[in-house]
Formats: structure tokens, C-alpha cells, sequence
């Protein structure tokens, strides 16, 4: 069983699991949390799980996947989906603030589930961002799952900011359960909270995203706080693009952290990624069971062992085992830098241009905080590109400014024909909406 697998790893290591502002905890003390009444909970019944890390709701997990549960982690940030999630995954019992109900009276027949409940495996159910369409159920054995995190690796002091309902969240709890390591919960996943919890815990890893990463050099806190940066050994981000000159900013402002570049999918599992330096964009894609290969568009062709088992709401997107990532990538040697998405593609006038490059220009500009870049039809050329572009706080950026910046770096075919000034909006998961 895996809690006492888990509980006879932590009896020789008996540090602190689990720290909060107000608690510290072992893992013995997560085991003897005040436990959620599970009795409604059958083997492969779907169960959508809603919290964060908490000791109860880290309890509940581990005694699901025990109980051979299909387990789907929700954020209350997402409420407003929670139908259309439930409807996808065909949710059996939800459990939240402590309290589980069943909210299915007969089970979604569909033959991946039912693959799952007759190999008495249990599940795990995450959901994919939706910026391009409705979210995905993306299924997994999760008895799979947790199979290379049976490999010892170091862990650091690890602030989890990465949310209960992403593969990285997940990734970050299971890979500090397993290797005895302490989970910092963030008092409030905003700049100054996340300083006063790096500083108050000495926090060694910050695993997030570019997004918050701008929004830490910006808030001056960096400079001003330095003392709270001080135990910080590695910053990891992913999930969205980051630009250089961001990158060459944070190394310069932090010169003792390991900046690593991250890169996954939760339809591939859990990806090996080394950058090649702490200032470079470039990474390597690896790990067990894990092939990679660039077809003639330039986009990046994953086969990995442990993938997902497939969508329970949508087409499968395998071919011969190889999923097609929609990353454009360029490569040097073993090395591979990811340019944008290939459904992203911006064709002016028969010039194809791509959003990231047109706002890693605008980041360029020291006074944009964010910016997002789309195509637009245009009666003439086709498409054109329109960008909006988010000032940092008690900046007075204009349009003629932010005019005379892309034409210094840009040729006139391909600058923004529309350029408006305002909000860039970011989702829960602090990835650009």
C-alpha cells in the first residue's frame, strides 16, 4: 500500500513535510490529519478532489489512490467549470471542505475508465489549460504515474506554488513525498506574500511561471527585499514562453540561483528537462522511456512510455505512439529552443510571423509589464498582427512610444497594425489567459 510505503520512508526521516505560516508538520502528522469520511467512495469510482495542499486534502489523495479511485484535483479557483469538468470526467463523488458526496447516480461508461476499474488501477484526471478550445480530460493510470518517482532524488525546501489542480503542483507534492522533503504552501500566491514566505522559510526551490516571474522583477521587491531571496538555490518556470530579455534581467538580479527551464505536457507525464545554462533558452528533452524527433514543419514529436492513456472528451492525438506537441522548435545539436505554436502562425501578405516574437519585442520596452500578440483578418494582406501591451504601475506608456520601439526592431511588413495599451489578463495558474 502506498501509505505505508510512504509512512516507512518518512519514519527514518522525520523532518518537517508540510509548512504553512501558521503550522509545521511531519508526514506522520498528514497521515493522522483529521481524515475525510471516504466510506461513499467504491474502487474506480471518479472523485473529484477540491482544495489545495492541506494536510486533509494531501490525506484524502493518498488513501484515494489506495483505494483504487480515479482521482480528479480541482482548484476552487475554477468553479465556474466545475459542470463542465464533472460532465467530462464523469465525476461520481466530489469531496470539498472536508465533506464527500456522490453526485453520479450510474457510472460514465467509457472504455478507458472501465480499462482502469478492471485492472484494479487507480486514476488521475487533470485538465488541460484551454487557451486554444475547451479543456481536455486528460486520464492517466496514476499507479503508472507514480512509478519514477520511486527513483531517489535530492529535494529541496520547496515552495509549492504551482496549483493542486496542475501537473506540476502534483509533480512537485509526490516528488517531495517520496524523496522525504518539506513543502512550503504559500500564504498567498502574489509577489510580497511569496517574498515573505521565501524569506520566513528559507525556501530553496520556487518553481513557477514567466508570468509571475515579470510580475517579481517588476514589483521592485527583488531589489528592495533581498534578504528574502538570499536561501533561493533554483527557480524552475514553464508552462507558457519565456523571453530572453526577462531571463537576462532575473540572472542579473539574482545571481546565486539556478534558473532551469522546465517543459511538459499533462498528456506525456513527467518529462526529464536540462537547459543548457541558467541564461539560456535551450533545453534537452529526456528521461526514461522518452523519444523526441522534428518533423518537416519544425515541430517538436514526443513518445514517452508513461503517457496518458487518452482523452475521455476528445479525438486521441497519438500516431504510432508519437503526440505532436504544436511546438515549433529550432535545434543546435542535442540542444532545442521552442520559437511559438504552430496553430499560432501569423501570415502577413505571405510573411509568416509568429506571436512570441512580436512579444518579445514588446517586452523589450523597459516599461511593458505584459503583452499578447494575435492575428487579425486584413482585407489586403490577409492577416495582420494587433498586440496589447501592459505598462508597469505609475508608467504614462503611449502608442507613438511603443510605435517607434517595434520599428526599431522590426521590419514594416510585419509590425503591429493595431497596437492597444491596457490589461494583459493571466489565469489562476499564472500562465497568460
Amino acid at each position: 500500500m502506498l501509505l505505508e510505503e510512504l509512512a516507512a520512508k518518512h519514519e527514518r526521516n522525520p523532518i518537517p513535510f508540510l509548512v504553512s505560516s501558521t503550522e509545521s508538520l511531519t508526514f506522520n502528522d498528514v497521515l493522522a490529519a483529521s481524515e475525510i469520511d471516504l466510506s461513499q467512495v467504491r474502487s474506480g469510482d471518479v472523485v473529484a478532489l477540491v482544495g489545495d495542499f492541506s494536510p486533509s486534502v494531501i490525506n484524502a489523495l493518498l488513501r484515494l489512490i489506495d483505494g483504487k479511485a480515479i482521482i480528479v484535483p480541482l482548484s476552487a479557483d475554477t468553479r465556474a467549470s466545475f459542470p463542465y469538468f464533472f460532465e467530462s470526467a464523469g465525476v461520481d463523488v466530489l469531496i470539498e471542505d472536508g465533506v464527500a458526496r456522490r453526485v453520479r447516480g450510474v457510472r460514465l461508461d467509457h472504455p478507458m475508465l472501465d480499462e482502469l476499474r478492471c485492472g484494479g488501477s487507480s486514476g488521475l484526471v487533470l485538465f488541460s489549460s484551454g487557451t486554444t478550445g475547451k479543456p481536455k480530460a486528460i486520464l492517466h493510470n496514476f499507479d503508472s504515474f507514480l512509478v519514477r518517482f520511486r527513483t531517489p532524488r535530492p529535494a529541496l525546501k520547496t515552495l509549492n506554488f504551482l496549483l493542486f489542480d496542475h501537473i506540476g503542483g502534483i509533480n512537485t507534492l509526490l516528488h517531495t513525498i517520496f524523496n522525504c522533503g518539506t513543502v512550503v504552501i504559500p500564504s498567498a500566491r502574489q509577489p510580497e506574500q511569496v517574498a515573505n514566505d521565501l524569506e520566513r522559510h528559507q525556501v530553496e526551490l520556487l518553481p513557477t511561471t514567466p508570468t509571475f516571474l515579470r510580475m517579481l522583477l517588476f514589483s521592485g521587491l527583488i531589489e528592495s527585499r533581498r534578504k528574502a531571496f538570499a536561501s533561493l538555490r533554483v527557480v524552475t518556470y514553464g508552462t507558457e514562453a519565456m523571453d530572453q530579455n526577462t531571463l537576462d534581467r532575473l540572472c542579473a538580479a539574482l545571481p546565486h540561483v539556478d534558473f532551469r527551464q522546465t517543459y511538459g505536457m499533462s498528456e506525456l507525464g513527467i518529462l526529464r528537462i536540462k537547459s543548457r545554462a541558467r541564461d539560456s533558452l535551450y533545453l534537452a528533452v529526456g528521461g526514461e522511456g522518452i523519444e523526441t524527433q522534428i518533423d518537416d514543419r519544425g515541430v517538436l514529436l514526443i513518445r514517452a512510455r508513461f503517457r496518458m492513456l487518452g482523452y475521455l472528451n476528445a479525438p486521441q492525438p497519438f500516431r504510432n505512439g508519437w503526440y505532436d506537441t504544436g511546438d515549433i522548435v529550432e535545434s543546435d545539436g542535442s540542444w532545442i529552443r521552442i520559437t511559438g505554436r504552430s496553430n499560432q502562425i501569423i501570415n502577413v501578405g505571405g510573411i509568416k510571423i509568429l506571436p512570441t516574437e512580436v512579444e518579445r519585442i514588446a517586452l523589450l520596452h523597459p516599461d511593458v509589464v505584459r503583452c499578447s500578440a494575435r492575428s487579425a483578418p486584413n482585407p489586403i494582406t490577409g492577416q495582420h498582427v494587433e498586440v496589447v501591451c501592459e505598462p508597469r504601475t505609475g508608467v504614462d506608456l503611449n502608442r507613438a512610444a511603443l510605435k517607434f520601439h517595434f520599428a526599431a526592431h522590426m521590419q514594416e511588413s510585419v509590425r503591429p497594425h493595431r497596437i492597444r495599451i491596457g490589461a494583459v489578463d493571466y489565469n489562476h495558474r499564472f500562465k497568460k489567459a
